[in-house]
């Protein structure tokens, strides 16, 4: 409460009150009006930022919008630990399950493509958080085409599996003519000199020189697919498809044991040496293709040779001679 004051008038010899001017009266009126509405604001704002002001309704959103972005994070690291598992589970698949199998890689950018379509998303366009939604949308579209790809990998790798006696028995792994009948290794794999032109050029088998007549062997399971003279250069020619991505030429025949159409185990008799075509002497050329290309047939001897008579074929085969053909 503010103090009265007083003042003494001689004349009357009395004390009289002191009354305050009308101005600072008002003034004082207004500080207190300000410094109140301040205050007030101030609380308003304290309470705006409390849940103290919260409906019901509101409070239930909160604790929705709080739950929400915990089972997001649970959500993102559960898509980060399935993304590491699904990587690993690729590198095994491609380089250790479908290489047993020689079942060629799925290439990264099959596994990985776009997804395709314009604006996949659009749905989400409307809303706040726009950006997550899509990000997040697309990550688990990503990681879904991922699993879908893998599963059918693993599917094939089924189908394979099951049939790996016969994988087996159709690479072509022993040599197409005995040691018994052989001259010799008359040229290998690699870049040699063509025996007509004297010009350096690849020589896309092995010669095997032997007499005339000597027997040819299927050297892997199979059907005959060509059976007659009419590639280029080869003379008299038998092709075997072996399946599994394999294929294999047997070049210069003098004659055939086997027809086209014919079904031929590994070990078959299917031709004998001969000196047909484009060739100086009597050998066998033969050629080994896997997946279209052609690859060097020493890489699959595993099947009727020892370590010592391989590696004694490959160091005859590593000279930079002339082919018969």
């Amino acid at each position: 409460m503010a103090k009265v004051k007083y003042y003494y008038d001689p004349e009357k010899l009395a004390f009289h009150k002191i009354l305050p001017k009308k101005r600072k009266q008002f003034g004082y009126f207004f500080l207190f009006i300000f410094t109140a509405a301040l205050f007030g604001l101030l609380a308003f704002f304290i309470l705006l930022n409390t849940s103290l002001l919260e409906t019901p309704k509101q409070k239930r959103q909160a604790r929705e919008i709080a739950a929400f972005k915990t089972n997001y994070k649970l959500l993102s690291k559960k898509m980060d630990l399935l993304t590491e598992v699904l990587d690993e589970l690729e590198v095994r698949d491609n380089y250790i399950y479908r290489s047993y199998f020689n079942a060629a890689p799925i290439p990264s950018e099959q596994r990985r493509s776009g997804l395709g379509g314009i604006n996949r998303y659009k749905e989400f366009e409307e809303f706040n958080n726009e950006e997550l939604l899509i990000s997040t949308n697309e990550r688990m579209d990503r990681l879904s085409k991922q699993i879908a790809i893998q599963s059918l990998s693993l599917d094939e790798l089924v189908d394979l599996a099951k049939g790996k006696e016969k994988l087996l028995a159709s690479i072509p792994a022993i040599q197409p003519v005995k040691n018994e009948d052989l001259k010799s290794m008359a040229s290998g794999y690699g870049y040699r000199t063509d025996p007509f032109t004297k010009i350096r050029k690849f020589h896309e088998g092995m010669d095997f020189s032997a007499h005339v007549g000597a027997p040819i062997y299927a050297t892997g399971d199979g059907t005959i697919t060509r059976a007659n003279n009419q590639l280029s250069g080869y003379g008299n020619l038998i092709e075997i498809t072996h399946g599994f991505g394999y294929k294999t030429r047997y070049g210069h025949l003098s004659k055939y044991n086997a027809k086209q159409g014919q079904k031929v185990k590994r070990g078959d008799i299917i031709g004998y040496v001969g000196n047909t075509g484009r060739s100086t002497g009597a050998h066998l050329h033969y050629e080994v293709y896997y997946q279209g290309k052609v690859v060097n047939p020493l890489n699959y001897y595993y099947g009727s040779i020892s370590a010592k008579e391989y590696e004694l074929l490959a160091e005859q085969a590593s000279h930079e001679n002339q082919s018969l053909d």
